[in-house]
């Protein structure tokens, strides 16, 4: 398969089509499950996606970081194909297969530090993250975990109560589980007194607080996502996750890396962590992971991983063996197209347009990121800071209109997130930042009226 890296609007976003398929999932699926453009995908590859309709839309979400290989990607196909063919699942806990073998041996490799680590393969993020906790606690004997304000790490039950959002993540779905602790994040745009005073101020900060409500002793695990993601793409200062990752090993806490968005090339490294040399405990991986198949990793030092009891960790579909070939597949690709290097060169560009932006509208109040994870937080002004979520939803929908899918996050509702394939062509880079302006415009302008 071959699609045209070109957008192409045959009809309005979304079309009749989409619109039928839209009615019918109204009418079959629970209103749980929402849509953020209901243009009903049919095909895709690289920074191209097909809707029911024929329109092509430039892809600036890659499923929330999934397709960081793009979608169609040569490997990944040809790898999925010849396995689904042999063999689609036998559950590794019952007669295991050398492909999750050899998907732990390469997340083993890669992922931070040097020492000898051991890996468990899950379906989801939620269920890397839960079962991070579960070692953390069986291994320290404690069980007080702690976590960050404007984060998320999924939607069930356990990591319900680690995310921070309410809405629509928590709301009415209690009570959580306990033994949960929330500290301020190091976030520089909104930290009291601003970038500097975080810089300075925030590791003594937040382990203040931990001393303070919880207490060293009992606290089994920090985890923290070295970029945040659903909260707005926050990005601690130099030096903080560093500073914290000691503190943990001095007070034998285990410091654990939630990397499921942020992981996998889509920073300009392998993963976030690697950036400032830091190394966690435990690192939870998912999402682009396998080109579009559904896995997910808990990796961490040998030591932990290993004092579990056998039978302790697994599930019926974690590590299928279509996904672990697809994975192999992934990691293949991004190793060989030299991804983490394509992800710096996506940073760059999107970094110069939205700071272009950001030179013609105050309502652009900053714009962070690394690598082919970047974001602009929209603000009513500047000095205020307050959110203009309003505003954000505007663009997005007219984003949309315009063939661009497009993604906004942040606990206030007021940041665009870009998440392009890193498969991307920089002329569809470019166009998509051109109707990100066109939908900037239209959205302020209707704004004044």
């Amino acid at each position: 398969m071959t699609i045209e890296q070109a957008r192409r609007l045959v009809t309005p976003v979304p079309g009749p089509k989409s619109l039928e398929l839209q009615a019918r999932k109204t009418a079959a699926v629970s209103a749980g499950v929402s849509t953020g453009l209901p243009a009903y995908i049919v095909a895709g590859q690289d920074g191209i996606l097909v809707d029911a309709d024929g329109n092509h839309l430039i892809d600036f979400g890659s499923g929330i970081a999934v397709t960081n290989v793009g979608n169609g990607n040569p490997r990944v196909i040809e790898a999925v194909q010849a396995q689904i063919a042999q063999l689609t699942h036998t559950c590794f806990m019952v007669t295991p297969y050398e492909g999750y073998v050899a998907v732990a041996e390469k997340l083993n490799e890669l992922t931070p530090g040097g020492h000898a680590k051991r890996s468990a393969l899950f379906n989801s993020g939620a269920e890397a993250v839960e079962n991070a906790v579960k070692v953390a606690r069986h291994f320290t004997g404690r069980q007080a975990v702690v976590v960050f304000d404007h984060a998320y790490h999924g939607r069930t039950n356990l990591t319900m109560a680690m995310t921070a959002k309410n809405m629509p993540y928590k709301n009415k779905f209690g009570p959580f589980a306990s033994e949960m602790y929330r500290v301020p994040m190091a976030y520089p745009y909104r930290w009291p007194g601003g970038p500097k005073a975080c810089e300075s101020d925030a590791f003594d900060y937040v382990t203040s607080q931990i001393h303070a409500q919880v207490g060293e002793e009992n606290t089994a695990a920090v985890i923290i996502e070295p970029i945040q993601g659903e909260g707005g793409f926050i990005v601690p200062p130099a030096g903080f996750l560093r500073e914290l990752a000691g503190w943990c090993q001095d007070n034998g806490i285990l410091f654990i890396a939630d990397e499921v968005q942020s992981g996998f090339c889509r920073t300009g490294d392998w993963f976030a962590c690697d950036h400032e040399g830091v190394v966690p405990d435990l690192i939870t991986t998912a999402k682009g992971i396998a080109g579009g198949m559904p896995l997910a990793a808990l990796t961490g030092r040998a030591d932990i991983m290993d004092a579990v009891h056998p039978g302790g960790l697994g599930g019926t579909y974690g590590g299928n063996p279509v996904a672990c070939a697809a994975a192999l597949a992934a990691i293949e690709t991004m190793a060989a197209d030299n991804l983490a290097a394509r992800a710096r060169a996506i940073g760059e560009k999107l970094t110069a347009g939205l700071n272009a932006l950001a030179e013609t509208y105050e309502q652009v109040g900053e714009v962070r990121g690394r690598g082919a994870m970047i974001a602009m937080e929209l603000v009513e002004d500047r000095e205020t800071k307050t959110p203009a979520a309003a505003l954000t939803a505007a663009i997005n929908k007219a984003c949309h209109n315009r063939g661009l899918v497009s993604l906004t996050c942040g606990t206030y509702g007021n940041v665009f997130r870009f998440l392009p394939p890193l498969t991307i062509s920089d002329a569809l880079l470019d166009e998509g930042l051109a109707l990100l302006g066109e939908a900037f415009a239209e959205a302020v302008t209707a704004g004044k009226d």
